[in-house]
């Protein structure tokens, strides 16, 4: 990988990035108010249940596909997988959530001049959009999946560390046992058939629509 497809990556898969990423929790802070995360022990069965059923399976696999669909310019495929990503979007939340993060980014990468977003339509979600920099940026499909994937655990620790909460040195401590399985969910969304995709986790589908009434909320999902 070379420098300036490293240093692209780098900015691109930023918390920094202003998309708003920071402002969503994924159903994570309804299950802290629910008592299911309540220390780092459970913080982390939390973070690698999500990584394992649901973006391995399902966010990663579909991001997948989409990098190498744009990299094909195949826009049969990049509108076919972008419109099931949408639909797998079980509750308000967090269809509202990819939709947002998904037009700030389309727009942000517009502004840039990194590609052109005329042809991703209405409804972009942030996978969509996130491939389409990548193929604009040349950045190398298996490093941004990798890093993709990392800025998701990444910001599940730190509404851990704000919300449960944990101590700093608690999270990063975390994040970095979580190494391995961030690894072993890259490599499984890489080799998966479109036939054994799934995104089915329906108490997370449950916490998000509790989350959309809860009281005292900090995150927007």
């Amino acid at each position: 990988m070379n420098a300036a497809s490293l240093l692209h990556l780098l900015q691109f898969a930023s918390p920094a990035l202003p998309i708003g990423g920071y402002s969503y929790s994924q159903g994570l802070e309804a299950a802290i108010e629910e008592g299911l995360v309540t220390d780092a022990d459970s913080a982390r069965a939390w973070i690698v249940c999500y990584l394992d059923e649901v973006v391995a399976r399902w966010d990663a696999p579909v991001l997948w596909r989409l990098m190498s669909a744009f990299a094909a310019h195949d826009a049969g495929t990049i509108a076919q997988w972008g419109g099931c990503f949408l639909a797998s979007r079980d509750t308000a939340e967090l269809r509202a959530e990819s939709v947002q993060m998904g037009y700030s980014l389309s727009r942000l990468i517009a502004e840039l001049g990194v590609a052109d977003t005329r042809a991703l339509g209405e409804d972009v979600t942030l996978p969509l959009a996130f491939a389409c920099a990548v193929d604009g940026l040349a950045i190398p499909h298996e490093e941004a999946l990798l890093a993709m994937v990392f800025a998701w655990v990444e910001n599940q620790v730190l509404v851990c560390v704000k919300s449960v909460p944990l101590g700093q040195v608690a999270g990063q401590r975390l994040l970095l046992s979580l190494r391995p399985e961030i690894e072993r969910a890259v490599e499984l969304a890489r080799r998966l058939p479109d036939d054994e995709l799934s995104n089915w986790a329906p108490g997370l589908s449950m916490l998000s629509m509790r989350h959309e009434v809860q009281h005292g909320r900090l995150y927007r999902s």
